[in-house]
């Protein structure tokens, strides 16, 4: 009885059958079918462009160049860890596969960052974006890869295609939700300080509240290449190349030894882009120029010109303030 009434109350709903209808009736219209063999044609350009500047140069001349950006941007001890680990990946015959991966990743690097750093500033300034953002980024974080990973197969290919789309909505929300974070964080009257003085928007913006919210910003590129890389084995899946390949193949021939190999490549490189971009946020903060943040923006003003906490007084109280 309970069944029955379950049936006729609760109708079942065919989304599977929609959606194939769907998918069916987009790839059916021509010019659609033209934008993702453009979208396909730009992504294989630029990740092959990255690829080839990886890979062309001598392997040793990489490994201390990656020792170098190591060295100046973090540690001695991370650049000696590079030059080690790098040397690893060259004995176990890795060095292509990790460089193809390193590639890619550097890829959805910056599509993502290009996508989500004027997203997340938009987020920031607006309400209602910031409304529709935060479901639509938790949809992408939470969705497992393999569900938008069929559709893009179906519209892009197999290839680096695929694997940078799924790529980039796996890694963009960092970058969106850390830059929202870092532009709010930005003290008020900071911000009211440098529009009580004549700072247009894009100046306020440019000046006061990139500078103060890009150690926040950085963090998110160390989020986002990390999310990347950890994409690096689905993406095998859909015929990219790189660390992943190894894996895939020790996985579907049971061969411990060649999926542990890959792994060991993929944990060097993790290391190491973590340890290279964790200091960013240190590094991006700017050494406060004399007179502040605010100088920077009217640099004809002197340091007590504009002081934020004296900024926007008027009449007595700026009277007040002066004596």
């Amino acid at each position: 009885m309970l069944a029955f009434l379950q049936q006729d109350l609760v109708p079942k709903i065919p989304l599977d059958d929609w959606t194939d209808r769907f998918v069916d009736y987009v790839k059916d219209i021509g010019i659609i079918d033209e934008f993702f063999d453009l979208v396909t044609d730009g992504i294989r350009g630029f990740v092959g462009v990255l690829e080839a500047v990886l890979t062309a140069p001598p392997e040793l001349l990489m490994v201390a160049v990656f020792a170098a950006i190591a060295f100046f941007l973090s540690s001695w001890r991370v650049a000696l860890f590079s030059v080690l680990g790098f040397l690893l990946i060259i004995s176990l015959g890795l060095w292509e596969d990790t460089m193809l991966s390193l590639a890619l990743v550097l890829a959805a690097t910056v599509v993502s960052l290009l996508i989500g750093v004027p997203l997340g500033i938009v987020a920031a300034k607006s309400r209602t974006v910031q409304a529709a953002a935060r479901p639509t980024l938790d949809v992408m974080q939470t969705m497992p890869a393999f569900v938008y990973l069929v559709p893009m197969v179906v519209f892009l290919g197999l290839g680096a295609g695929p694997a940078l789309v799924a790529t980039v909505i796996f890694a963009a929300p960092p970058a969106v939700r850390l830059t929202m974070l870092g532009i709010q964080q930005v003290p008020q009257n900071t911000v009211e300080a440098a529009h009580a003085f004549g700072a247009t928007p894009w100046q306020t913006l440019r000046k006061v509240e990139l500078p103060q919210a890009l150690p926040t910003i950085m963090a998110g590129v160390n989020q986002v290449i990390m999310l990347a890389l950890s994409m690096v084995v689905i993406a095998a899946l859909v015929g990219a190349e790189g660390l992943g390949g190894p894996v895939v193949r020790g996985l579907g021939q049971l061969n411990v030894g060649l999926a542990f190999t890959g792994g060991v490549g993929i944990v060097i490189i993790a290391i190491y882009l973590d340890r290279v971009t964790r200091p960013l946020g240190r590094l991006a903060q700017r050494k406060p120029s004399k007179g502040g943040t605010l100088s920077k923006v009217l640099p004809g003003r002197k340091k007590a010109d504009v002081d934020p906490d004296t900024a926007g007084t008027t009449g007595a109280g700026a009277e007040k303030v002066s004596a």
